[in-house]
């Protein structure tokens, strides 16, 4: 079993009937029921995290037809008279479960003022954990290997990845939960989330989501700009959402973020891993041949390649990278992850969404080309990002079309972005700024990693989401902030 270690992104396959968007876009007919607010389930019980289960169609389309749960967790305010209302959340995905979310922020460092303002609310979006869940039936090593495609070095090295991948688009189809997959989309979850809202007997609701969290928001307020307060976007995709073109850009985020890691391990010399970025880089490319010619411990080059990625998501990571590399290097045994409980419905999920929300092309002569392209253009990751997916052999037809995201509506949005973060490089973040036109502000960090707020790396970006979350007032304009820590 060869072994993939980044869990950083994956995807799938799927087929519907067309339907107009106007016939779904407000999700309105069947009344939403209320939220009974009750302890949370023993595993995701922070201090004062309040959970409940909400029901809500399968099919938008069908109001009063079949029901999927979605898990709903509340921190509620513990200032009642400042309360302005609720602040929904996502963590990102798709994927992710997101019930806990409210708590870890809080943890994490979401200042006092914004949770005395909101109930912050978190759930586990349709398909995921708690909710409805959907599966895959993904072996061991289809989960192993379900985040990036094999690097193809050469065109045959795609045309040998298209089994796989189809196999894997098989089982999503043919697995005792094909029916949800239609329906586990982004445009369906927004609709849900419309639903908590007015479960909650809110008139608007606030929203904070990361990474795929971003492209969440950005369909929500698509779909329903006048039930959204104050929206804010972080670690953005493009406009887009995990379509292709955001699949491709992940090689440019590693080539992008890649220079941090090389200045962490030229000021560190005790893992020997070069003494100027040239060497560093130099390394990279020699490791990863290394382990494509002879993989140590089911570790080849391509799960190099994908946990150097998925490591720079964070500062705090480079260390634990640097000590896979020296390990690597040794010759000594190499720190391997456990794979997590809940990996399998995770991938299962991220499929349905990501294969689901938008077409992906058929032809492996398509992959063939755009893998030989990036490979030139970004040889550290592109030759997997372009390669071939399960999503290439999901059904052609959709319920609905993506979400396009327009300059229609309030001008409501602030989105926050790192210069250099590799799962949402700044080049898709751009293309959102200027699809939503008016709507938004962007806050750009000078930084590298994946996240902004509220971990507290940068005053400049935090004080201006605090600052609009609590009071609504937004940069004048785009704000760039420079590098450097919190006060």
């Amino acid at each position: 079993m060869r072994r993939s270690l980044s869990l950083a992104l994956t995807v799938a396959t799927l087929a519907v009937t067309a339907l107009p968007a106007s016939a779904v876009s407000s999700g309105a007919a069947s009344a939403p029921g209320s939220l009974k607010w009750g302890p949370c389930p023993e595993d995701a019980a922070p201090p004062r995290l309040q959970c409940s289960t909400l029901e809500v169609p399968l099919d938008y389309r069908a109001p009063n037809g079949r029901r999927i749960e979605i898990a709903v967790s509340r921190l509620p305010s513990e200032k009642p008279s400042r309360r302005r209302g609720v602040l929904v959340t996502n963590p990102g995905g798709p994927g992710g479960p997101g019930l806990t979310y409210p708590a870890l922020l809080a943890a994490s460092g979401l200042p006092q003022k914004v949770l005395d303002t909101y109930d912050i609310i978190g759930f586990d979006p349709r398909g995921v954990g708690r909710s409805t869940p959907v599966t895959c039936d993904l072996t061991r090593e289809q989960q192993w290997r379900g985040n990036f495609p094999p690097y193809a070095h050469t065109a045959a090295d795609v045309a040998r990845a298209a089994g796989p991948a189809r196999k894997i688009a098989e089982q999503c189809l043919g697995s005792p939960t094909a029916w949800m997959l239609p329906h586990t989309t982004t445009a369906n979850t927004a609709r849900d989330m419309d639903r908590i809202r007015a479960a909650m007997g809110e008139r608007k609701l606030s929203y904070l989501g990361a990474s795929y969290g971003s492209y969440l928001g950005a369909v929500y307020t698509t779909l329903f700009p006048r039930r959204g307060d104050r929206i804010v976007l972080d670690s953005n995709l493009g406009p887009g959402g995990y379509d292709i073109t955001a699949m491709r850009l992940f090689a440019r985020g590693l080539e992008d973020r890649f220079p941090d890691f090389a200045a962490f391990a030229v000021a560190h010399p005790e893992y020997g891993l070069g003494s100027t970025p040239a060497q560093v880089t130099a390394k990279f490319y020699a490791l990863a041949e290394r382990l494509d010619a002879n993989p140590v411990q089911d570790v080849d080059g391509a799960a190099l390649r994908g946990y150097t990625f998925e490591s720079l998501y964070a500062d705090g990571s480079m260390p634990r990278l640097a000590e896979f590399w020296q390990a690597v290097d040794t010759g000594r045994p190499l720190p391997l992850p456990e794979l997590p409980a809940n990996l399998e419905n995770t991938m299962a999920s991220r499929f349905a969404v990501v294969c689901g929300d938008s077409r992906w092309p058929r032809g492996i002569g398509r992959y063939q080309h755009n893998a030989a392209v990036d490979r030139l253009k970004y040889p550290m990751l592109g030759g997997s990002t372009a390669n071939i997916n399960p999503c290439a052999f999901w059904p052609r037809k959709r319920i609905e079309p993506p979400a396009r995201i327009t300059d229609r509506g309030p001008s409501n949005v602030l989105m926050l972005q790192n210069e250099r973060d590799p799962g949402t490089p700044l080049a898709g973040a751009g293309e959102l700024r200027r699809a939503f036109g008016g709507r938004a502000t962007m806050v750009t960090v000078d930084q590298g990693g994946h996240g902004v707020y509220p971990y507290g790396r940068n005053t400049c970006a935090n004080e201006a989401a605090t600052r609009f979350l609590t009071t609504g007032e937004r940069p004048a304009r785009d704000l760039a902030c420079p590098a450097g820590p919190s006060r």
